[in-house]
């Protein structure tokens, strides 16, 4: 499974951007799929995590209500819509699949996928 992040860019506070993670070498809707954020001099940290077939999401309380993921299964991609972005936002986005027909997975050392990572900086 390869995975290519993209859409990060500079935007100003309450600006939006929006991810996608396109995946290939395997058919997507198999995998919960997940987008992480790791900080200059900070752990990495879930954002947002999505069922194999979109049923089920989950967001970090620091994003609830301003972020909202989304895939297309037939695309081969996950969406992660970012909006009244805010200075703390400021990130290396990265997204991740775990092979799991049902359910959400949260701990990021379950993820057996990575892709590379696209950034995100948010300007005051």
């Amino acid at each position: 499974v390869q995975l290519q992040a993209s859409g990060g860019g500079l935007v100003q506070a309450g600006g939006s951007l929006r991810l996608s993670c396109a995946a290939s070498g395997t058919t997507l809707e198999t995998y919960v799929i997940g987008w992480f954020r790791q900080a200059p001099g900070k752990e990495r940290e879930m954002v947002s995590c999505i069922s194999s077939r979109g049923g089920y999401t989950h967001y970090a309380d620091s994003v609830k209500g301003r972020f909202t993921i989304s895939r297309d299964n037939a695309k081969g991609t996950v969406y992660l819509q970012m909006n009244s972005l805010q200075p703390e936002d400021t990130a290396v986005y990265y997204c991740a699949a775990d092979f799991r027909l049902f359910g959400l997975t949260l701990n990021f050392k379950e993820y057996d996928y990575w892709g590379q990572g696209t950034v995100v900086t948010v300007s005051s």
